[in-house]
């Protein structure tokens, strides 16, 4: 199986990309067989980049992403949406690559479900 997990909302102030990221997670450690790709989009972008010192019993998205990655799940980011927001040329957490809407398509019509938060 082959799941595709947008995140459109920043990483902080909702929980999407919390829950997304759990989502992405508990798949890889209790199906490693499934295929899981996360593309962050708009204000997700945000959630790629390397750094974020959260409060102490906060959660924190790098350290979810990175487990997420290792995982098995692989992490795209929109190009356009990265370029916007003045991130395109910035470092992301290993792992975590800058892509592009043809990326997504691609994965979109190899996807078996396509979940979005």
């Amino acid at each position: 199986m082959n799941i595709l997990i947008l995140v459109n909302d920043a990483p902080y102030g909702t929980e999407k990309m919390y829950n997304a990221l759990r989502l992405a997670m508990t798949l890889g450690k209790e199906h490693p067989d499934v295929k899981v790709n996360l593309f962050l989009m708009a204000d997700a972008v945000t959630g790629g980049i390397p750094n974020q010192v959260t409060p102490s019993g906060y959660y924190n998205i790098e350290r979810m992403m990175k487990a997420a990655i290792n995982y098995g799940t692989k992490v795209k980011t929109c190009g356009s949406c990265a370029d916007a927001r003045g991130l395109k040329n910035l470092q992301m957490i290993e792992g975590v690559e800058i892509s592009t809407m043809s990326e997504l398509t691609k994965w979109t019509v190899e996807a078996d479900k396509v979940i979005t938060f």
